[in-house]
């Protein structure tokens, strides 16, 4: 029998996934929560084989929480409505074995599950494509600064943080700017976020 633990903020979407799988013969979910950081409690308390785990959830996300399940043994399927490049990195970072879009038949979900049981991994083909055409273009100090930025710090904070001046901090920013085709520092740093670029 193949043990689940579902992660998912929609209390209906929750509700039909854990019926739906429940009808498999071989699966069973053992653990339903709203939201990662419920998730990481039900993993510890019940050891499943499988946690099917939405992105964007209250308080700690899906991949936030993959990330700290690496070490549980317990595979990891993010099921999204984000075919975002960027979150597909970062969760192929934390080691998920599979990476799903909901608007995919229901069937795909059972078969993957089988499918990652089995060793194999399993992600969305829209994907695949993107995953090699959406590279950082910033440079490692680059990301640096943007990340200060990011934590609130101004010009001179930044300079005194990596000791450099001020004015290299200008023109770092300037670079960042035009290297990612934006106006100002808060488009830099929703693009960057949105991308999954930030660590």
């Amino acid at each position: 029998m193949i043990r689940i633990v579902i992660a998912e903020d929609q209390g209906m979407l929750l509700g039909a996934l854990g019926s739906l799988l429940n009808l498999e013969e071989d699966m069973e979910v053992v653990g339903k929560a709203p939201n990662g950081e419920t998730a990481l409690k039900l993993v510890k308390q019940h050891q499943p084989d499988v946690c099917i785990m939405d992105i964007e959830m209250p308080g700690k996300s899906g991949i936030e929480a993959a990330e700290q399940l690496k070490e549980h043994g317990c595979k990891v399927i993010i099921l999204t409505t984000f075919a975002r490049s960027g979150y597909f990195q970062r969760a192929l970072k934390a080691g998920v074995s599979g990476y799903l879009l909901k608007d995919s038949p229901s069937e795909e979900l059972a078969s993957s599950i089988r499918s990652v049981m089995a060793g194999r991994r399993v992600y969305a083909p829209e994907l695949m494509d993107d995953v090699y055409s959406e590279e950082n273009p910033l440079t490692e100090r680059e990301r640096e600064v943007l990340e200060l930025v990011a934590n609130g710090k101004n010009t001179k904070e930044i300079a005194a943080e990596l000791s450099i001046k001020t004015g290299t901090v200008r023109n770092y920013i300037s670079t960042i700017l035009d290297k990612l085709g934006v106006k100002n520092r808060i488009e830099a740093i929703s693009q960057s976020r949105e991308k999954g670029w930030f660590k």
